[in-house]
């Protein structure tokens, strides 16, 4: 029960993710005239930042350890690996369909898709995989060493 509410908070995550992506490079690229594949990196930064803060709040809860700065730059940097899968399938597009030079959120939805099952994986099994409690003897040692 607990993989399928992962599951499905993920997929809000992403849909959330995706809102703030395609948002953001929709309004670069349409009304201030960036260029479709720089734009796309800025919106996708934009995009990571905020599903790594609504996973870490609920899909992940109580998941993962190290500081916030530390865990969000792991999440940016496993996050990177599912964005190259996602922005190879948005360039494909960008550069197959005229349609998507226009409206380029399709490509980002096509993108998404691309990306989603890697995002899961590495941040399930990596960033925010649960904390194992310290075996007993490892406590002490701990503590003798302060």
């Amino acid at each position: 029960m607990a993989l399928r509410r992962q599951i499905l908070l993920f997929a809000v995550s992403g849909v959330l993710g995706f809102v703030v992506d395609a948002g953001i490079v929709q309004f670069l690229v349409r009304e201030l005239g960036a260029n479709p594949y720089g734009a796309r990196v800025v919106s996708f930064l934009a995009a990571a930042t905020t599903t790594w803060g609504f996973n870490r709040t609920y899909t992940f809860a109580g998941h993962g350890g190290g500081s916030r700065r530390r865990q969000l730059v792991r999440y940016l940097v496993a996050m990177a690996f599912g964005f190259a899968l996602n922005y190879g399938a948005y360039v494909a597009c960008v550069l197959l369909w005229p349609l998507v030079r226009q409206w380029p959120a399709i490509g980002v939805a096509a993108g998404s898709v691309a990306g989603a099952l890697v995002n899961f994986l590495s941040s399930k099994y990596w960033i925010f995989r649960p904390l194992r409690p310290a075996p007993a003897g490892d406590a002490d040692d701990d503590a003798k060493s302060r």
